[in-house]
């Protein structure tokens, strides 16, 4: 089953479902740690994993004669392989994540033709970040500069048509399609309205449903649901939280991804002073406050952002699940 088959099938049961987000392992390390982290809270039955993509970095090193040479480097390689593993140890449907920076078009098909053999017929469809070494977003010359452009290519692969053309008879490919949501505005958008516009852009590019950015303010993501439906977006909407765990969080989170922190849970995290556990269990029952509001008004999924960090989510889906 992939994803919007699990989502379709919450709907028609009224069933809430949760689903969480990882990382890749770093370079070097093994499957310990993100099997640790998928068995956390496997017991609770998620819907299915995402696994994030991570963009090139750069990296200095010193030549023998003492000048300085730059090298790109992927800190967390493995995107496609570890959905696969998870995939096959668990029995979970894995979501990789695919983006579109530094990717031509061939490497983007060739990806998609990896993750259909290894059985992965879900795929999150992402800009991605700018480079480190960016100001702005710059696309492989070959590549593509929206998510939607990034949609049309696997929904066309799907229907057997490739970068070259056309394959008369050929396997076709069955991808459900995510992309991503901002109910308090992506960074790079002139406006609200705009942001929406090109959402619709991606639904209407083979698009099957849409998960958001972490809010902390369930009414922003009630509001967001009510517009998307008021322009036509008539997809599944899947929320995504995140539990805060400490004071520093307040002044991250918002800077990182351009959201913003209700003044009430800002207030509660800093009473708890230089106490994490304190900060920890705020944020945790905020975030439960959150999903039981969500649960009981019907959405299918809720996502989480773990940071591979699973043990709260295991908490939360105990409570809540």
């Amino acid at each position: 089953m992939n994803v919007v088959e699990t989502i379709h099938r919450a709907i028609a049961v009224n069933n809430t479902r949760f689903a969480f987000e990882l990382l890749p392992p770093l370079k070097g390390d093994g499957t310990e740690g993100i099997f640790k982290a998928v068995n956390n809270v496997i017991d609770f039955n998620p819907a299915y994993v995402n696994i994030t993509y991570h963009r090139e970095g750069l990296k200095q090193t010193l030549r023998p004669d003492g000048r300085a040479e730059w090298h790109t480097v992927r800190r967390r390689p493995g995107t496609v392989g570890i959905a696969a593993a998870i995939q096959s140890k668990f029995g979970i449907d894995a979501v990789p994540h695919l983006i579109c920076g530094n990717l031509s078009q061939y490497d983007i098909e060739d990806a998609l033709i990896d993750m259909d053999f290894l059985g992965l017929h879900n795929v999150l469809a992402l800009r991605g970040d700018c480079s480190q070494n960016e100001k702005i977003f710059i696309p492989h010359p070959q590549g593509h500069a929206h998510a939607a452009e990034l949609v049309r290519q696997i929904a066309a692969m799907n229907r057997g048509e490739f970068v070259d053309g056309e394959v008369d008879i050929c396997h076709h490919s069955k991808f459900s399609i995510g992309v991503a949501g901002y109910p308090e505005m992506h960074m790079d958008a002139v406006d609200e309205e705009a942001d929406l516009l090109y959402l619709k852009e991606k639904i209407d590019a083979g698009a099957d449903y849409v998960v958001t950015q972490m809010f902390f303010d369930n009414a922003k993501f009630f509001r967001f649901v009510d517009r998307c439906r008021r322009i036509g977006i008539t997809v599944p909407i899947i929320p995504g939280l995140k539990p805060l765990v400490n004071a520093a969080q307040l002044e991250t989170l918002p800077a990182v991804f351009s959201i913003s922190v209700p003044e009430s849970l800002k207030r509660e995290i800093t009473k708890c002073g230089g106490d994490k556990q304190k900060a920890k269990t705020v944020g945790l029952e905020w975030t439960i406050a959150q999903a039981r509001e969500l649960k009981a008004a019907g959405v299918p999924v809720i996502h989480f952002y773990t940071m591979s960090k699973t043990e709260n989510i295991a908490v939360i889906a105990k409570e809540v699940f």
